[in-house]
């Protein structure tokens, strides 16, 4: 690998793994795979969830968009392939690639010249990923191109997992803490223990068939509410108070200004 290549890798590397977020990791994967793997002009990131469906997740342009929609409608191209089996697909000189009839005419059409899709393997559970690289200036890929797209997804693994633990971290704390709110609220105004309070939170989440942390946030956002109503009420009525006052005074001075009968 060049020095020159070796650089754009470290810078690369430092950018994926300082975003906070899932989303953030996601989109600054593909912009810094963009600028960083010679060659291509659009990059994507792919997924496939629980129940098996595609999605895009992050893409750095339009074109992303439209050729990754492609490969799902037809379930064949470069992308579909290493969302199956293979580990990576190279496609140089792709309007003369045979092995995606369909989707090779209609991506061509879409100014696809070359194309390169690396398998990101985003969890133990086996969960997948794919990095979609695209390019429509080149015909020919890069001889250090796959190798390096290899090691950048490598690098993007570990830092989508980290995003991901992150993000699962934060959601579980949240949930704890309006859920232990909820049960403040419960354990006030039915006069139970945290036991108690916590089971009837279960027995709603239960009967309503809606999720015991949704439960928790309309509970929470009522009793926001209410507080909210009980604060502006109690300042409308103190603001009353200073009106009605300031009109006695008033009265009283003019009754002690008026004239008395001699």
């Amino acid at each position: 690998m060049s020095h020159d290549l070796g650089e754009a890798m470290a810078r690369a590397a430092r950018a994926i793994h300082s975003p906070p977020s899932l989303e953030e990791t996601l989109d600054t994967i593909a912009t810094t795979a963009q600028v960083s793997l010679p060659g291509f002009d659009a990059v994507g990131i792919s997924t496939v969830d629980k129940h098996g469906n595609v999605h895009t997740r992050a893409a750095t342009g339009e074109l992303v968009w439209e050729l990754d929609r492609l490969q799902y409608e037809l379930s064949e191209g470069p992308c579909v392939d290493t969302l199956r089996e293979a580990d990576v697909v190279a496609a140089p000189k792709i309007e003369n690639d045979q092995r995606w009839p369909r989707y090779v005419p209609r991506a061509v059409d879409l100014g696809l010249q070359s194309q390169l899709a690396v398998k990101v393997y985003l969890d133990e559970e086996g969960t997948l990923g794919g990095l979609n690289l695209y390019s429509t200036s080149s015909s020919e890929l890069h001889p250090e191109a796959e190798h390096m797209a290899e090691l950048f997804a490598a690098h993007a693994a570990i830092a989508l997992g980290n995003a991901k633990e992150r993000e699962e971290l934060n959601s579980a704390l949240t949930t704890r803490s309006v859920i232990g709110q909820a049960m403040g609220i419960l354990m006030q105004k039915h006069t139970l223990d945290a036991d108690g309070a916590f089971g009837l939170l279960i027995r709603t989440s239960s009967y309503t068939n809606v999720k015991l942390r949704v439960v928790a946030e309309r509970m929470v956002s009522e009793a926001n509410a209410r507080a909210a109503a009980a604060k502006q009420e109690a300042r409308g009525g103190r603001a009353a108070t200073r009106s009605q006052a300031g009109e006695d005074q008033g009265s009283s001075r003019r009754l002690a200004s008026e004239p008395t009968d001699a």
